[in-house]
C-alpha cells in the first residue's frame, strides 16, 4: 500500500506521459536549449544539401525539391533561437521537420530519404566542431605570432635558466620564449591532425547500415566542405575517437601553457621581480596599498585547469561505452568540449596581451644572472679548451672553486679569482693555467656564456634570430591552411545558400 502511494506522488509530480518533468528538466530542456545554439545553421546547410543531392539522384522531382526547398527558405530559425523546449516534440530535429512538413506539405516528408538523425546528428556535431577547432587554431597562431615578436625583442636579455627549479644555466628569455612557440607550434600540428580527423562526413551512413536508396553520399560530402567520408556506416554512427582527439589535444595544450603560465605567476612576484604587468592586468589590494596583483595569470593558470577538467570530462564519458549509436557519446557529452575550445581561445587571447605589454626588468635578471653560480659550466668547459685537460679533471677544478667560495660566505662566482683557480688546477693537475687573467674573467661573464652557445638550438643571439625567423616564415603556412579550410567552407555555404534561392527564385 506504502508503495502504491509512493509511485502516485511520484506520477503526480512527474506527469505519466513522455517526458516525465526530471527527464525534461535534467535532459531534453539543457539539450535543446545547446542544439538551439549550436546547431540550427548546420541543420538547415544538411536539408539543403542532402535535398539537392536528392534532386541531382532523381530521388525527388524538381517540383518536390522546389516545394520542400521553399519549405525550409520559410523557417523562421529567429524563432527557434528563442523559444524553449516543447514536449510535443522529442528534440530540435522533430520540432524542425514538423515545421518544414506544415510549410510544404506531406512531400517535405520525403527530405528524410535516405537518412537518419544518426548520421545527420553526427554530421551536425562535426560541422560545429570543425568550426570551433578553426578559430582555437586561429587564436593559437595569433599568441605564436605575438610570442615571436615579443621573442625578438629579447634575443639579448640573459635570465637564469632553470632544472628542477634550481639555478642552472645562463640562458636568454628569447630562449625560454622560443621552447613555448615551439610546443605551440605541436599544438597546432596536433589540432591539424585532429581537424582532419574530425572534417569527415558520416552523411549516407543512416541509421546503421546505409540505405537501400541510390543517394549519392560523396556529394553529401562535397557540399558540406567534408574533406572525406567516413566509409563504414557503423563507424559513421559509433565512432566517438573524433571527439575523443580533440578532446585530448585540447587538454594537452592547456597542459603545456598552464605549465608556462605557472613560470609567469613565480617570476611576477616581487622577489623574482622579472617583469612588470600592465596595468590593465593586474589588481589592487583593497587594504594593501601596495600589492599589484598578477590576477590575470592567476586566472589563466587556473581556466586553463578547468579546460583540463572539462576535456577530462569528455574522455571519461566516452570511457567503456558500446561502440554504436549512444547518447553518452552526444548530446550531454558535446558541450564540454565546446566549452573547452571557447575557454582556450579566450586564455590564447589575454595570455598574448599580458605578455606583449608587460615591461621585462633586463636589468634586474641580468644581475641575478652575474650574482650566481649558472655559469660555472661553461668555466669548466673553457678550462678543457685551454688547459687541454678533460671535463672531469675540469669539473673538479671548478668543483673545488665554488666550495672554496661557498666556505667563505661567497654567492657567486662573481668572487671567484685567477689566483684561486690557479692553486686548484696545480692541485688537481700539477699544472698552473694556461690561460690568461682576462680570458678567464671573460668566461665567467653570463653573457660569454650565452654568446658561444651558437649551435642550433641554443640562445646565442644569432642563433636566436635565425630561429625566430624561420619560425615567422611558418607562420605564413600555417596562417594559410587555416584560411583555405575557413574558405572551403564559406564556399560551400554559399553554395548552399544559392540552391536555396533557385528554388525560391522557380516558385516566383
Amino acid at each position: 500500500m506504502f508503495f502504491q502511494e509512493y509511485r502516485n506522488r511520484v506520477n503526480e509530480t512527474e506527469g505519466v506521459q513522455f517526458p516525465s518533468n526530471s527527464y525534461r528538466q535534467m535532459v531534453l530542456q539543457p539539450a535543446y536549449d545547446e542544439a538551439k545554439r549550436h546547431f540550427l545553421t548546420a541543420m538547415v546547410q544538411i536539408h539543403i544539401a542532402h535535398l539537392k543531392m536528392l534532386e541531382e539522384q532523381g530521388l525527388v522531382t524538381p517540383e518536390e525539391a522546389r516545394k520542400i526547398g521553399q519549405a525550409i527558405k520559410n523557417l523562421d530559425l529567429d524563432y527557434y533561437k528563442t523559444r524553449d523546449y516543447n514536449p510535443q516534440f522529442e528534440d530540435l530535429f522533430f520540432r524542425i521537420e514538423n515545421k518544414l512538413i506544415e510549410l510544404g506539405g506531406d512531400i517535405a516528408g520525403n527530405l528524410h530519404i535516405g537518412r537518419s538523425r544518426n548520421d545527420m546528428g553526427i554530421a551536425i556535431y562535426r560541422m560545429t566542431l570543425r568550426k570551433k577547432m578553426l578559430s582555437l587554431m586561429q587564436e593559437l597562431l595569433t599568441l605564436r605570432s605575438s610570442l615571436i615578436a615579443f621573442a625578438e625583442e629579447h634575443v639579448e636579455t640573459i635570465m637564469i635558466g632553470y632544472t628542477h627549479t634550481q639555478q642552472a644555466q645562463p640562458t636568454t628569455f628569447a630562449h625560454y620564449l622560443k621552447a613555448v612557440i615551439d610546443q605551440l607550434s605541436r599544438d597546432f600540428t596536433r589540432m591539424k591532425a585532429a581537424y582532419e580527423t574530425i572534417n569527415r562526413s558520416s552523411m549516407g551512413a543512416a541509421a546503421l547500415t546505409t540505405t537501400g536508396f541510390p543517394i549519392s553520399r560523396e556529394r553529401m560530402q562535397e557540399l558540406l566542405a567534408f574533406d572525406d567520408l567516413i566509409e563504414n556506416a557503423w563507424d559513421a554512427v559509433a565512432g566517438a575517437d573524433y571527439i575523443a582527439e580533440a578532446a585530448s589535444i585540447v587538454q594537452l595544450a592547456a597542459l603545456n601553457l598552464g605549465r608556462t603560465s605557472q613560470d609567469f605567476l613565480l617570476w611576477a612576484t616581487q622577489e623574482f621581480n622579472a617583469f612588470h604587468l600592465a596595468s590593465p592586468y593586474v589588481q589592487i589590494s583593497s587594504i594593501m596599498p601596495q600589492k599589484r596583483n598578477p590576477v590575470s595569470i592567476e586566472h589563466t593558470r587556473s581556466l586553463l585547469s578547468s579546460v583540463v577538467g572539462d576535456a577530462g570530462t569528455v574522455l571519461q564519458m566516452i570511457h567503456n561505452t558500446p561502440f554504436g549509436d549512444i547518447v553518452d557519446t552526444e548530446d550531454d557529452m558535446q558541450p564540454y568540449l565546446w566549452r573547452a575550445i571557447d575557454r582556450l581561445i579566450g586564455i590564447y587571447k589575454l595570455f598574448g596581451s599580458l605578455v606583449v605589454t608587460m615591461n621585462v626588468n633586463k636589468e634586474n635578471l641580468l644581475k641575478r644572472a652575474q650574482n650566481s653560480f649558472a655559469n660555472v659550466t661553461e668555466l669548466a668547459d673553457s678550462l678543457v679548451r685551454s688547459e687541454g685537460i678533460s671535463f672531469r679533471q675540469s669539473h673538479k677544478i671548478v668543483s673545488l672553486c665554488v666550495s672554496a667560495l661557498l666556505e667563505e660566505k661567497e654567492e657567486s662566482l662573481a668572487g671567484l679569482k685567477w689566483e684561486l683557480a690557479n692553486e686548484k688546477s696545480l692541485q688537481v693537475t700539477g699544472k698552473p693555467l694556461i690561460i690568461s687573467e682576462a680570458d678567464f674573467y671573460r668566461v665567467i661573464e653570463p653573457a660569454f656564456f650565452v654568446n658561444i652557445r651558437t649551435l642550433k638550438g641554443g640562445p646565442a643571439p644569432e642563433t636566436m634570430r635565425e630561429s625566430l625567423r624561420v619560425a615567422e616564415e611558418n607562420s605564413g603556412d600555417l596562417e594559410r591552411w587555416v584560411c583555405e579550410k575557413i574558405d572551403s567552407i564559406l564556399q560551400a555555404e554559399q553554395q548552399l545558400e544559392n540552391f536555396l534561392k533557385g528554388w525560391n527564385s522557380d516558385a516566383k
